[in-house]
C-alpha cells in the first residue's frame, strides 16, 4: 500500500477491499485521525469509511434540506409535506 492513506483531502480517497484486507491498522488510524475514504470492489466504489460521531442531530437546517431535495431531484412536493406535518418550522424555497 502506498503511503497516501494518511493524506487528507476534501475529497474521499479511495481503498481497495485488498488494501484494506493488507493494511486495516493504518486504514483505521487514517479514519480515526478524521480521513473519510471510499471503499472500491474493481475500482467501483461501494461503500464509504468515515469516522465514527458520537452524536448526531436526527434533524437537517431547512437550507440544507432543500439542498439536499434539489440535488437528489427527490419529489416536489416534498417540502409541502413536511410542511404540513411540522407547521411553520419548515420554511418555504
Amino acid at each position: 500500500m502506498s503511503h497516501s492513506v494518511l493524506r487528507y483531502g476534501a475529497v474521499p480517497r479511495e481503498i481497495s477491499v485488498r488494501d484494506l484486507r493488507n493494511h486495516t491498522a493504518q486504514v483505521v488510524a487514517a479514519v480515526r485521525s478524521g480521513e473519510r475514504l471510499a471503499l472500491t470492489v474493481n475500482r467501483t466504489p461501494v461503500a464509504d469509511i468515515v469516522p465514527h460521531e458520537a452524536e448526531r442531530s436526527p434533524w437537517i437546517a431547512s437550507a440544507k434540506l432543500r439542498e439536499v431535495v434539489a440535488e437528489a431531484g427527490a419529489d416536489p412536493g416534498l417540502l409541502d409535506d413536511l410542511r404540513a406535518l411540522r407547521g411553520d418550522v419548515v420554511d418555504g424555497a
